[in-house]
């Protein structure tokens, strides 16, 4: 079972974001964000839906095992579609450029 405080910091951290920054991209106040860590609690559903949507990713993408088949986006799965069409070199410089953005 995943710790649901530990993915956010990870997700957090992937995005380079302090609290109070994903709190203004989720639109959660960061006292909010702050008291799930001081307090060790779990955040509600709607709360993490809105967590979510600020890292881009959808609920079950949140609680997949590394190892799981997870869901994607309708906008995601077109972004894979184009990408696919892609030479290995241009794939390779369009990571490249997601990195940098």
């Amino acid at each position: 079972m995943i710790n649901v405080l530990e993915r956010i910091t990870y997700y957090r951290e992937q995005k380079n974001w302090s609290e109070y920054q994903l709190a203004e991209m989720s639109g959660l106040t960061q006292s909010t964000i702050s008291s799930w860590y001081r307090k060790n609690m779990i955040p509600s559903i709607p709360s993490l839906e809105k967590i979510c949507n600020a890292f881009g990713i959808t609920l079950s993408q949140f609680f997949a095992s590394d190892n799981e088949d997870f869901s994607i986006t309708d906008l995601q799965r077109k972004l894979l579609v184009e990408a696919n069409r892609l030479s290995e070199q241009q794939q390779t410089a369009l990571i490249h450029f997601f990195k940098t953005f």
